[in-house]
């Protein structure tokens, strides 16, 4: 149940009905009005814009519209018990007593899909795909902890979900991986000194894989590296990806499907989409200029495939082919994507790091290519984490080995903490990782602010020995609220607007944003009962009022959906 929703139909519709009234011409002209949750220091429940909408596309006073408004709102719908004018011509509204006892009994009524706006699209999100050069660090965190929760929100709100891992295992990073292996075998066996090479990666955890592939590779005798590349590629890279896998079990995320690179070039998916790119003249043979800051003098020109990328919203032209006529790792990226277009979602979605920022434009290009505009990419970019320990940051590369590893910093922080700071800030900014901060347990820590409002008011259940899905029964005699219930009940009735918006606009960001303002609401309304007895919400060892029992009940659903699609634990001890 959408509120805000709602009453924004139901105004537009008794709008519609008096339309002479207010000399409405065009439907059109209404379709930005809309319901909102007033400001704080108004004490009222909605506000609309509708009547400096109307004012605006009849010249007229808005306040003198409001009038019109308010009175036959009051009239024609039956659940408001005031309506005031604002400002402008704001529309502020007080819920009745009544409307707001089948609200709550709706609410709970629905139970675990409260907030669910009951999608049916399917979403294919890729996100992660590190190179399976070794294990994860903490510079992969956001992007997994961000795609996850997306594509449990996604989940929660209706969708069909396939999460993906593209598999990176083709090209030279492969190839001087698997090198930096051979070479720690030959190390390890006949005694040879590791190169000094920067090419190389030279981190200690090369030596794990190179003893794990020694153990299960006996009979070979790794005297010549083109001989056995190939099964030393694919052990290497099971070793790898395997860790890789374990590192993501320990955040909590988990992917339906791995994609191969390899078996995608093998397979000629590049080849087949150019072709029928080339077929729709959306590819041609030609020349491109010298990239900019380029020095053009040594540029040189080769005649290569090229896609059509400006036309379709692209700044330039991108190149198929490198100088030597193989594919570029865009043309890759294009095979790649086709699969996924093979499959018929609804929806594509990428999650990228912070240096992929620049490489949008011409997938999004592709992509409307090959779907002819009928799918869209959305591509969503996750800034840079600083981690922070002692005031100092941490470096991390993975081929130099002076890297924190993922795993790493799960013993120092717990999961619930990491998966829920890390969507605390929007994805498009750099975020901060203070150490400190996620393992003090006070209001500075949201996760913790969060898991203790739900332990309170599952303490308040225990004393009171109720089975918080035990349905009570209430009547509009019964609804007196105070001012704290009268915020609470402002920001449950919110849950769904977060949701869809969350979903609408790929920002899982704002879930933990809710929960920590619902839950500091609680916070302070359970310190108000421990300053004043009025306030209490056990009396002689009954609850005082049965409307705070529902409320409580609400935000403990809320708590639990809410930390369902953050994939965070909901202690009701702490």
């Amino acid at each position: 149940m959408n509120l805000f929703d709602l009453y924004t139909n139901k105004i537009k519709k008794k709008i519609i009905k008096n339309k002479s009234i207010f000399n409405l011409k065009n439907q059109n002209d209404i379709k930005n009005i809309v319901v909102e949750t007033p400001p704080d220091k108004f004490n009222f429940d909605l506000s609309s814009n509708a009547a400096m909408i109307l004012a605006k596309n009849i010249n007229k006073n808005p306040r003198v519209i409001a009038e019109q408004l308010k009175e036959i709102l009051l009239k024609e719908i039956k659940d408001f018990s005031s309506i005031e004018i604002a400002g402008p011509g704001f529309l502020n509204f007080k819920i009745n007593n009544n409307t707001w006892q089948k609200t709550i009994d709706s609410i709970l009524k629905s139970n675990k899909s409260y907030g669910s706006n009951k999608l049916k699209k399917s979403f294919n999100i890729e996100f992660v795909s590190a190179n399976p050069t070794g294990p994860m660090h903490v510079g992969h965190c956001r992007g997994a902890i961000f795609g996850d929760v997306l594509s449990n929100l996604l989940i929660f709100n209706g969708g069909k979900v396939t999460k993906e891992f593209y598999i990176n295992d083709y090209g030279n990073q492969i190839e001087n991986f698997v090198k930096s292996v051979y070479l720690r075998i030959r190390e390890i066996k006949f005694k040879e000194n590791f190169p000094d090479n920067k090419s190389l990666y030279n981190g200690e955890y090369i030596k794990d894989i190179a003893n794990a592939v020694l153990n299960k590779l006996k009979k070979i005798k790794f005297d010549s590296y083109e001989k056995d590349f190939e099964i030393l590629k694919k052990e290497s890279l099971n070793y790898s990806l395997n860790l890789i896998k374990s590192d993501l079990k320990l955040l909590g995320v988990k992917h339906d499907l791995f994609f191969s690179e390899t078996k995608m070039v093998k397979n000629k998916s590049v080849d087949k989409i150019i072709k029928i790119l080339k077929k729709n003249n959306f590819v041609f043979e030609g020349f491109l200029e010298a990239p900019r800051g380029d020095d053009s003098s040594s540029w040189k020109k080769t005649k290569r495939l090229i896609f059509k990328s400006s036309s379709f919203g692209d700044d330039t032209d991108r190149a198929l082919q490198k100088n030597d006529g193989t594919w570029t790792y865009f043309a890759n990226d294009i095979g790649y994507h086709s699969t996924k277009l093979n499959k018929k979602y609804d929806s594509l979605i990428n999650i990228l790091g912070a240096d992929h920022i620049g490489y949008i434009k011409r997938i999004s290009a592709a992509v409307s290519a090959m779907s002819n505009n009928k799918i869209n990419l959305t591509c969503k970019v996750c800034q840079l984490v600083k981690f922070l320990k002692n005031g100092e940051p941490f470096k991390m590369s993975k081929r130099s080995g002076d890297f924190f590893p993922l795993n790493k910093l799960l013993k120092e922080v717990n999961k619930d903490s990491i998966r829920f700071m890390m969507l605390y800030r929007s994805n498009d900014v750099e975020l901060e990782f203070d150490f400190k901060k996620v393992l003090e347990k006070n209001k500075d820590n949201p996760v913790f602010y969060v898991q203790y409002c739900y332990a309170r008011i599952n303490s308040i259940f225990r004393t009171l020995k109720i089975d918080p899905s035990k349905k009570t029964s209430l009547s509009s005699v019964d609804f007196k609220i105070n001012n704290f219930e009268q915020k609470l009940l402002k920001k449950i009735i919110e849950w769904p607007k977060v949701v869809e918006v969350a979903s609408n606009k790929k920002e899982p960001h704002r879930i933990p944003f809710y929960l920590y303002e619902l839950s500091t609401l609680f916070h302070s309304y359970w310190s108000k009962g421990n300053e004043d007895p009025n306030y209490k919400f056990i009396k002689n060892g009954n609850i005082a009022n049965k409307v705070t029992l529902k409320i409580f009940q609400i935000i403990s659903i809320i708590l639990e959906n809410g930390m369902f699609i953050l994939g965070v634990s909901l202690p009701k001890k702490m």
